[in-house]
C-alpha cells in the first residue's frame, strides 16, 4: 500500500472520527482544530521518523513532548482526552507504514469503531453527569439536597 493511501485513510478515519462522531454528540469546535491538527502533526512526525535514521531514544522523547501538551492544556474531560488520543493514534497508525499492507487501515477502523461504540448515546443513555459548585460545604447529603430543592 503506497503511503499516498495510507495518508488518504488517515484523513478520511480523522474526519469521521471528528464530524461524523464527535461534533454531532458534543458540539465543541475548539476541540475540533486541536484533533485534526494533532492527527496531522502526529502523522508528519511519525513518518519522517519513520523515514529517517533515527534512535528509538529520539521518537520517545519526542511522544514525550506530545504528552507534556497534554500537561499544559486547559483541562478537558475524559471522554475529549479519548478522542485527543484517538487522533493521536490515528495520525501514529498513517504515518508508519505496517506489514501487512491491510494493518494500519485496519487498526485505523478499529479505534474510530471503539470510539463509536464506546461514546454512543444510547449506552448508557439514562445516565448523566453534572458537577455543581455550591456556595457553601455541606457536611450531610439531605441538606444538598434540600438546598438544592430550593
Amino acid at each position: 500500500m503506497s503511503l499516498a493511501t495510507l495518508y488518504a485513510i488517515d484523513v478520511v478515519a480523522i474526519c469521521a472520527l471528528v464530524f461524523a462522531i464527535y461534533l454531532p454528540r458534543h458540539h465543541r469546535k475548539d476541540l475540533m482544530l486541536a484533533f485534526i491538527g494533532v492527527n496531522i502533526g502526529v502523522l508528519g512526525v511519525t513518518q519522517a521518523l519513520a523515514s529517517a535514521e533515527v534512535t528509538a531514544g529520539l521518537g520517545l522523547g519526542l511522544f514525550g513532548v506530545l504528552s507534556i501538551i497534554r500537561l499544559r492544556s486547559a483541562e478537558m474531560e475524559h471522554d475529549e482526552v479519548a478522542y485527543f488520543f484517538s487522533a493521536l493514534a490515528l495520525g501514529l497508525l498513517g504515518g508508519f507504514p505496517l506489514s501487512p499492507t491491510w494493518l494500519s487501515p485496519l487498526l485505523m477502523f478499529s479505534v474510530v469503531l471503539a470510539i463509536f461504540l464506546a461514546d454512543h448515546p444510547r449506552l448508557f443513555g439514562s445516565r448523566r453527569h453534572q458537577i455543581m459548585t455550591l456556595d457553601r460545604a455541606f457536611v450531610d447529603e439531605g441538606e444538598v439536597i434540600a438546598h438544592l430543592g430550593r
